[in-house]
């Protein structure tokens, strides 16, 4: 596409790309934008060196790459604040710029953006469903090693207290945390058979009183009166694996009451998603390590966001295939809520056209590039709380993990036409 509209000239037509999902994945009733910090930060670091240069050679004609080698994004973008719900429809990113410019960052903003928002979305579901209760992100091993630091992330964002990823606190900041496996445990076996009381014993000692204990490697019961001896009545927690959850937990809450670790905590794991967490609300867990369902296609369907072409030059273009149909010029947003603060209804409208609303209502896009430099400052602190707040602002039925419409509609303003000339769309 690149070399062709060099070729002709088109290149350099004044073009706005807009990054959106056209629907929510099955029962979904909300999004949760994730991945602008790091798309802002790979945006300053998307450059054609000359190794990459060599290796297009024969594949590219030299005037690309010669616009490659020079190549700076030096337009804007505009997008919902990073921790943003989002819906069908909404234009969650525009970038504008040349033809050629904007659609080199067609792959780079799809790949973060389908990725992380995925994560996020499926990790501030299973938020709602703990109740308060703390959820440690522990997929790294379910995932692409890269793909894992970038999925704690989204998940720290959308409410996850903390990661397994040692990558992710480091690049990031997000607090890490962690439990031995079962393979230590079993590592103090010897002739005599399993020896965990030595396995506990030596956790302790390296770790302190406060150390997380995995309790299930042989029995549970077993192991948690192990567990006490080994660290005492003050023993952090004790992580049970595999097994009913429900049952095991509160015989474990039981049976560490009776030994005096009143104040030791239960954490759970295992194949955990949203429902299965749900399930286990009226339990006696403080804890869960969410791994394969939060980091894969399983618990973590894909966002669906697309990149499509929607302006040139000032005019309005669209998208016609059947299904795939893109709604034509340059969108704003705006969010519609009643006097209680909960949330009604999306409004797209013509960017420069703002349209009159009645009641409470916030603009969402965002200034992020301005002539190629980036102007926000990616906050995930900042982002994480936006999670939090935004759900609070949903209509109840918006939080229902069954299958269902989503949250709010969303209503689209056509072009050079009034309020109610395109159809709401949910």
């Amino acid at each position: 596409m690149l070399s062709a509209a060099l070729r002709d000239g088109t290149a350099a037509r004044r073009c706005v790309f807009e990054l959106f999902a056209r629907r929510l994945p099955a029962g979904r009733r909300y999004g949760v934008v994730a991945g602008t910090g790091r798309l802002l930060d790979a945006l300053a670091r998307f450059r054609f060196d000359d190794d990459d240069l060599r290796a297009l050679r024969g594949d590219i004609d030299p005037a690309t790459i010669d616009f490659l080698r020079d190549f700076r994004f030096t337009g804007d973008i505009d997008g919902y604040p990073e921790g943003e719900l989002y819906f069908p429809d909404s234009p969650v990113l525009a970038v504008r710029g040349s033809f050629a410019e904007c659609v080199l960052l067609e792959t780079l903003a799809l790949s973060i953006y389908n990725h992380d928002s995925a994560i996020a979305s499926a990790a501030a579901r299973m938020v709602s469903a703990a109740g308060g209760r703390t959820l440690i992100e522990m997929g790294s091993r379910r995932t692409h090693e890269r793909s894992a630091v970038a999925a704690a992330r989204a998940a720290y964002l959308a409410g996850f207290a903390a990661t397994s990823n040692l990558e992710a606190g480091r690049s990031f900041g997000v607090p890490t945390t962690g439990t031995s496996a079962h393979a230590f445990t079993m590592l103090y076996a010897g002739p005599d058979g399993p020896n965990e009381p030595a396995a506990f014993a030596a956790q302790v000692a390296a770790l302190g009183t406060d150390t997380t204990l995995l309790v299930d490697t042989y029995d549970v019961s077993t192991g948690i009166a192990n567990a006490v001896a080994a660290g005492g009545p003050r023993l952090g927690a004790i992580r049970i694996d595999s097994g009913d959850l429900g049952v095991l937990a509160r015989q474990a809450r039981e049976q560490l009451d009776a030994l005096g670790a009143t104040g030791t905590r239960i954490v759970l794991s295992g194949d955990l998603d949203e429902y299965s967490i749900a399930a286990l609300r009226a339990e006696p867990v403080d804890g869960y390590g969410v791994g394969t369902s939060v980091v894969t296609g399983s618990g973590s369907p894909a966002a669906g966001m697309v990149y499509k072409l929607v302006e040139v030059d000032g005019l309005p273009v669209t998208k016609r295939s059947s299904n795939k149909v893109s709604h034509g010029g340059a969108k704003r947003a705006v969010r519609l809520a009643r006097e209680s603060g909960t949330v009604t209804e999306e409004l797209l409208y013509p960017a420069g056209a703002p349209p009159r609303v009645d009641g409470p209502a916030r603009e969402l896009m965002t200034p992020l590039v301005r002539d190629g430099v980036v102007v926000a400052d990616p906050d995930l602190a900042a982002a994480r709380r936006r999670v939090a707040d935004a759900l609070l602002t949903l209509p109840w039925e918006g939080l229902k993990l069954s299958h269902g419409e989503p949250a709010i509609a969303t209503r689209i303003i056509a072009p050079g036409h009034n309020e109610e000339s395109w159809p709401t769309h949910r």
